[in-house]
């Protein structure tokens, strides 16, 4: 029997057009970065997406998501954790380039786990 490979749980606070962008794609990728977007950052920390999806996405766009996804360990470890402020906000950074192989290393959908407004 092959065993699955050790997975990391990452979150990533969403506004309402990178929602629909999801639900169109089935859950299971996240969509191309905007030219103005050249970075991907799922973040590590339950808490931190919270406060971003509540306080920066509803007063900005009416609504803010908080999704959780696994993705594979290993995949993850080209990706240095980026320290965005205190200890516990802890950011991964993806070239907009490269979200489409990250993609592929996406174990499970990704979930809506919170909701805002």
């Amino acid at each position: 029997m092959i065993q699955a490979a050790p997975t990391t749980v990452l979150w990533r606070p969403t506004g309402p057009e990178e929602h629909e962008l999801l639900r169109q794609a089935a859950w299971r990728a996240w969509p191309r970065r905007l030219p103005e977007q050249p970075i991907f950052y799922p973040v590590l920390n339950e808490d931190y997406a919270i406060k971003i999806a509540r306080d920066w996405n509803v007063p900005h766009h009416g609504v803010g998501y908080v999704t959780k996804f696994h993705v594979e360990s290993e995949f993850l470890q080209r990706y240095p954790v980026r320290q965005a402020g205190g200890k516990t906000i802890l950011e991964l950074w993806v070239p907009a380039e490269e979200l489409a192989e990250f993609n592929t290393h996406i174990v499970g959908l990704i979930e809506v786990v919170h909701e805002f407004r």
